[in-house]
């Protein structure tokens, strides 16, 4: 099966374009999830977690129902959190502690948000094939999240 390639850079200036101007965080990242899902081929859920209280929070995302309450080490988002480390799981079957939201879900990339230093929340997204997100998609997500951050 062939994934169709993105274009991050374009994603990237419709997103800043997108954003312009609006500082609610709930509106930009509604908008940031939808243009994603319009825009990855091959994906089943691509959402927002923000830290409240000490832990993940379920925030604006496309997709099915979704865990809302995820510890910080727990799962795929907790351990992008806990290491402030962008986290790309071939197979989440083989992660240990993976939080299976959706059975659907064979491989997943979680990408650190930050605002003044700190994590405050995670880009997840997941796919219903194993080996879905590649370097080239690593790189380009973290360019769309830079993009994101200069917004939050």
């Amino acid at each position: 099966m062939t994934i169709k390639q993105t274009d991050y850079s374009l994603l990237a200036r419709q997103l800043d374009a997108l954003l312009d101007g609006e500082t609610d965080l709930i509106a930009n990242l509604s908008n940031a999830s939808a243009l994603l899902n319009e825009n990855l081929d091959q994906i089943n859920w691509v959402g927002f977690y923000l830290m409240k209280d000490g832990a993940l929070i379920l925030g604006p995302f496309q997709g099915k129902p979704a865990c809302v309450h995820i510890q910080v080490g727990s799962g795929v988002c907790g351990t992008a959190v806990q290491e402030d480390k962008i986290q790309r799981v071939a197979d989440v079957n083989a992660f240990p502690g993976h939080i299976a939201c959706d059975a659907a879900s064979q491989s997943e990339i979680v990408l650190p948000i930050h605002k003044d230093g700190n994590v405050i929340g995670v880009l997840d997204i997941d796919a219903p094939i194993t080996n879905r997100f590649s370097q080239d998609d690593q790189e380009g997500l973290a360019a769309f999240v830079e993009v994101l951050e200069k917004h939050v």
